[in-house]
């Protein structure tokens, strides 16, 4: 599971227990046999906790908040939900996956069929791929897709920029390139600006959306 959800040993040490003022009095209740020290004072049980963690975000995660922050405030917010059937997909991998690896070198997944589908769509639907400036709406002739990873140092969005030119397999391996980099700590600036359309995937963490 570590290795799934890339957790440092550290991480999962610092969730486990914060040492409270209850358990040091619980071991200055003891002598040294084990036994209660008759000269304590009775520990009462310490149900209620008001302990606190506190960590100072890194310079990467405070930019982070502030741009999701900004990103809220500054777009037209929409939820939404459809159901697809995805038998198609399914299958179109079970029949492709073995030549895919064969000639590639990795498995086709479904994020990268997901970002070609959202190229194509952009075609019928540009101002989905739109952003404000100002008082002008800015519509791009490409589509530069971001694909949230998550990564030891947070959730980064890597962009695979002009995907409505590339193919299936262009997108598999930039995305795992991608991917790579920024779970390896290599991932440059540039290479997370800019894009125009986002696509996250909570389905990892068991979510239907996130």
């Amino acid at each position: 599971m570590m290795d799934e959800y890339h957790l440092s040993l550290d991480e999962v040490l610092s969730g486990l227990h914060r040492i409270s003022k209850g358990d040091i009095e619980a071991v200055l209740s003891l002598d040294r046999s084990g036994s209660a020290n008759s000269l304590a004072e009775p520990v009462e049980p310490q149900d209620i906790k008001r302990s606190e963690k506190r960590e100072k975000m890194t310079p990467l995660r405070r930019k982070l908040s502030e741009r999701l922050v900004a990103v809220k405030n500054e777009t037209a917010m929409l939820t939404t939900f459809n159901e697809i059937d995805m038998s198609r997909v399914m299958d179109l991998r079970s029949k492709l996956q073995n030549k895919f690896v064969e000639k590639y070198g990795l498995k086709l997944g479904f994020m990268s069929l997901f970002t070609k589908a959202v190229a194509q769509a952009m075609q019928f639907h540009p101002a989905i791929n739109s952003q404000i400036d100002g008082e002008e709406i800015v519509t791009p002739e490409f589509v530069d897709v971001g694909i949230a990873v998550q990564t030891p140092k947070g959730l980064m969005v890597p962009i695979i920029r002009n995907t409505e030119s590339k193919s299936v397999a262009d997108i598999e391996i930039e995305l795992k390139a991608l991917a790579d980099k920024a779970r390896s700590k290599k991932i440059s600036v540039e290479e997370l600006t800019g894009g125009t359309f986002t696509i996250t995937n909570g389905g990892v963490f068991g979510s239907l959306m996130s």
